[in-house]
């Protein structure tokens, strides 16, 4: 990528909700701690606009801007005392090729960084409360007060920085439910797990709780699945993905998902089923624009088999229905592909 480049991912990941925890964590035991926070970008980084990264007095750190070097250049300034300031700053790491061979930037990379010394004006634990409540925050930091100032975000609002405000937006991060505590669910929450997103796995059958392994970060609900997607609420930042093969479970989500703004929906099964699954779902108050968006067969046509490689292609798929990829290409197109007729012979396709 080349040329001045601002993230326009508006919400802000686990990752970094964690950052923020610990930042409020370190500041209740009496550290004095300073926030980074990535701004700009030029050329290639290795964390996007928005990336941020806490330095406590003694030098610990959590969360990142970069692949290591510029954290430890952080380091360096405040046990040097550069980091002293009551008011924030910016700083610019890879403006010569020296720097940028000395702090690991790739292809000529630029970072810039706002580097903030936290206190309660900065307005962390409201701005916490507020993403826990899951509301999407614009955080507004004049650079001449230190002080933060919290509003709702719009739609389009990004990282933007003049040189005088840092404007970052926070949010929930993504969630995904999956319908069936099957095989193929435990693979699924593992790698949604390892992209930062909440996982709940909805099965009302007594059967499959009792052989489902426990999962850190995986909430297992026996709600039925049209209850649990009522009560989730679910937004733009969710995702859906029905795996049972049982259309008194998954139609019940579907028909209630389909309502809702989730950027991803999905079910498993042949194209021959899903389209039958489609006209069902049409008996029902649902428009044909809302069933369209239905994805099924689940996954890119990537020749899976197995229910790890299912889960990969399913997952693939959903990250680039959330980074905006056209799906249209041959890795999208089912038909003539035999993966699909085998797939009912699984256990869990069925």
């Amino acid at each position: 990528m080349t040329g001045r480049r601002i993230a326009s991912e508006v919400r802000m990941n686990s990752i970094d909700v964690e950052v923020l925890r610990t930042a409020i964590q370190w500041m209740d035991a009496g550290h004095r701690v300073t926030l980074s926070t990535v701004v700009r970008t030029w050329g290639s980084a290795p964390r996007p606009p928005g990336s941020l990264m806490i330095i406590r007095d003694d030098g610990q750190v959590a969360g990142s801007v970069s692949g290591g070097c510029i954290e430890d250049d952080l380091i360096r300034r405040l046990r040097e005392g550069d980091l002293d300031s009551a008011l924030p700053m910016s700083t610019v790491y890879g403006e010569t090729a020296e720097e940028v061979q000395r702090f690991g930037l790739p292809c000529g990379g630029t970072v810039q960084v706002v580097l903030e010394p936290l206190s309660t004006q900065s307005g962390l634990r409201d701005l916490l409360s507020r993403i826990e409540a899951h509301e999407v925050v614009q955080r507004s930091l004049d650079m001449r007060t230190g002080m933060a100032a919290l509003k709702p975000a719009q739609v389009g609002d990004i990282v933007a920085f003049d040189g005088q405000t840092l404007r970052t937006v926070h949010g929930p991060r993504y969630r995904l439910l999956v319908i069936g505590a099957g095989q193929l669910s435990h693979y699924l929450a593992n790698m949604a797990l390892m992209l930062d997103y909440q996982v709940t796995i909805c099965d009302p059958r007594s059967e499959y709780h009792s052989t489902w392994q426990a999962q850190p970060g995986v909430t297992l609900s026996s709600q039925m699945p049209d209850d649990l997607v009522l009560a989730m609420q679910l937004d733009a930042n969710s995702a859906v993905v029905c795996v049972t093969h049982d259309p008194k479970l998954d139609d019940l989500a579907l028909i209630e998902a389909l309502k809702t703004s989730a950027f991803y929906i999905a079910a498993i099964g042949s194209r021959r089923n899903n389209e039958r699954r489609r006209e069902r779902l049409l008996e029902f108050d649902l428009a044909r624009a809302e069933v369209d968006r239905l994805r099924g067969p689940a996954g890119l046509s990537i020749g899976a088999l197995t229910p790890p490689e299912i889960a990969l292609a399913i997952i693939a798929e959903m990250t680039a229905t959330r980074r905006g990829v056209n799906l249209s290409g041959p890795l999208a197109d089912w038909s003539g592909s035999g993966t699909e007729c085998r797939l009912e012979s699984l256990p869990f396709a069925r």
